[in-house]
């Protein structure tokens, strides 16, 4: 497979990226992996092509502003062979047909040199600036790739920008199970890169006795190029590959001396005079190298003339800044990742919590005071049932519903414990305690009210407790999740389950109520106590209270309105019913609630029952 390799006017302003065949390529100032961003004179699409397995087919296209010049005059199409070129602008892009292949067949070094970080940091650069302006591209080149093999493409220009006496330059690694003998060009077939490790072997000094050639680890070649695009096959040391590897350090290999390195004696199979590889340590680059490999006497851009081998120690120096920095963004970028992933699963306030503590602290489950609420969907089996036939757009929008859940107990701190088909729990309280818990359900619950009132299409019920619970990874042997457990759990159920009937969009329990009436502003929530309620199969009674938003928010029932309805509360607990019902009257019509003892209150002739004790048992869940 060629290659195409675009060049601009200063060495940084390279890539180097496989040709696949069949498939149309656009070349442009923008957009994609084939883009040339450094030249202006190229257009946002300014080049067609496609390589049908023998030649590359160019076109210029019709939105080019600037013409493409093959052998110094403009063309709109041709084909080109290996080792042609045509310019855009100041770029050239060059198709080159070389091949890469890791060697055990190099001839012994006649210097060999291993460099501690220790002893590097002594070394000191004679061209400073230059490698700073290189290294300070890292951070963009790492977070602009798109994947690891793009990754690849921008280290390997990022290198020969910053070695300047570099003739070629690679990314290796050593891949789990693969034999010397195998064929390695770095890329699996259909050009994806194969997941990297390093063996446990790859690190222990070799025998005293050679192994059996195929069982040795095969260095893999993920991404390579060479400046000069005509010149032979590049062939990395497999030696010197794994000696870094094994010693985790930087290794040099001289294979000629600077006097008998003249350009005229280099060809193809000469290979390199020298080469190094810098191991890029730590978990996220494991078994990864960068390989630097160039000749003495070669004048490059950039480098100072030199014949002594030992000056190579600033371009290992560079080289191995490359890769600890490598290293240490991109497990930044794999935490980020991992951090978002977990995010799916856990709450921020759990992450956070995770971050600095050990996790079997953590979520080890303990006791703790907890507020808890319930959320669930109004109308959802009527739902079904309407779309029997559209069951991925109706799990569409319960997911959006449920989302809508989930958004704001977490944007309250809260944690999300679990999901009960087209309900949501959440509670707060752990894994810190929180002395404003009941603040943050509360405006949680009123801001699940208030988004699903005005856009999700379904109704919702919530039910908020307060009370000691259970909280942390719960479960089995098998299976464990992150929720709570305890009475409060159920309570805050049979509530969201009584919103049903009472007709209020949220219940909260005698505790929680009496927090907010102590410690919520009045602008951020509203309390009013309906009932004492017998609830379906238990024999406790239980006051419950709604939540309101704010008067600004819900002018329909002022606070004068919530005065008469626990005014007419007070009178039918007392047994004082004609009373109740007239105040109840004073309230409008359009409030659902109320009903609840207008209903009782009619239903028994406006008279209490001679047994009356103030509770009104329901007769279902």
């Amino acid at each position: 497979m060629p290659d195409l390799i675009a060049q601009g006017t200063e060495a940084q302003q390279r890539w180097r990226r496989p040709l696949p065949e069949g498939q149309e390529i656009v070349l442009g100032r923008f957009g994609g992996v084939w883009a040339v961003p450094w030249d202006h004179q190229v257009s946002r699409r300014h080049v067609g092509l496609s390589w049908n397995g023998r030649r590359l087919e160019v076109q210029r296209l019709p939105e080019a502003k600037n013409p493409v010049f093959l052998h110094g005059k403009e063309a709109e199409r041709f084909e080109l062979s290996p080792g042609e070129h045509f310019v855009v602008g100041q770029t050239t892009f060059t198709l080159a047909d070389q091949q890469v292949d890791v060697t055990v067949d190099q001839p012994a070094p006649v210097q060999q040199q291993s460099f501690s970080s220790q002893y590097l940091k002594g070394v000191q650069f004679r061209n400073p600036d230059h490698r700073i302006e290189v290294l300070s591209r890292l951070p963009d080149v790492i977070s602009g790739a798109a994947g690891d093999k793009e990754l690849f493409v921008r280290l390997v220009s990022m290198l020969l920008a910053g070695v300047p006496r570099a003739d070629a330059a690679a990314v290796v690694a050593v891949e789990e199970g693969r034999g010397a003998g195998d064929e390695g060009r770095g890329r699996e077939e259909g050009g994806e890169e194969s997941v990297i490790r390093l063996p446990p072997s790859a690190l222990r000094p070799p025998p005293s006795s050679p192994a059996p050639r195929p069982q040795s680890p095969a260095p893999l070649v993920m991404h390579w190029d060479q400046r000069l695009a005509i010149t032979g096959n590049f062939r990395p040391s497999q030696g010197l590959i794994l000696e870094s590897l094994r010693q985790g350090q930087s290794v040099l290999h001289v294979w000629r001396g600077a006097a008998s390195a003249s350009p005229e004696s280099y060809t193809a199979s000469d290979s390199f005079d020298w080469a190094f590889c810098a191991p890029v340590l730590g978990k996220s680059c494991r078994g990864w190298g960068l390989y630097v490999a160039g000749r003495f006497n070669v004048e490059q851009s950039g480098a100072t003339p030199s014949s002594d081998p030992t000056d190579l120690r600033e371009d290992v120096k560079f080289t191995e800044l490359v890769a600890a920095m490598l290293s240490s963004l991109r497990q930044m970028r794999l935490l980020e990742h991992r951090h978002a992933t977990l995010s799916q699963f856990f709450s921020p306030v759990v992450l956070d919590s995770l971050a600095d503590e050990d996790p079997e602290v953590v979520l080890a489950p303990r006791e703790t005071e907890v507020s808890v609420i319930f959320c669930d969907l109004r109308g959802f089996s009527r739902e079904s049932e309407r779309q029997a036939g559209d069951l991925l757009g109706l799990l569409q929008r319960v997911s959006k519903a449920l989302g809508v859940m989930t958004h704001h107990i977490r944007e309250q701190g809260g944690v999300v414990g679990d999901f009960q088909g087209d309900a949501a729990m959440g509670f707060w309280g752990w894994p810190l305690p929180q002395e404003d818990a009941v603040l943050r359900t509360c405006r949680a619950a009123l801001a699940v009210r208030a988004e699903f009132e005005a856009a999700t299409g379904f109704r919702t019920g919530i039910g908020v407790a307060t009370g000691p619970a259970v909280a942390g990874k719960i479960g089995t042997v098998d299976q464990v999740k992150v929720t709570v457990f305890g009475p409060v759990v159920n309570l805050a159920s049979r509530l969201e389950g009584m919103t049903k009937i009472i007709q209020a969009p949220i219940l909260l329990d005698e505790a929680t109520a009496r927090i907010v009436r102590r410690e919520v502003p009045r602008d951020v929530a509203r309390v009013r106590r309906l009932a004492i309620v017998r609830p379906y199969g238990l024999d406790t009674p239980l006051e419950v209270s709604e939540l309101l938003p704010p008067v600004a928010e819900y002018p329909e029932l002022t606070d004068e309105h919530l005065e008469f309805y626990e005014a007419a509360l007070d009178a039918f607990l007392s047994g004082k019913w004609p009373q109740a019902f007239e105040l109840l009257h004073r309230i409008p019509a359009q409030d659902q609630v109320k009903d609840f003892l207008v209903v009782h209150i009619a239903r028994h002739n406006r008279r209490p029952p001679p047994d009356w004790d103030g509770v009104v048992p329901l007769a279902s869940k």
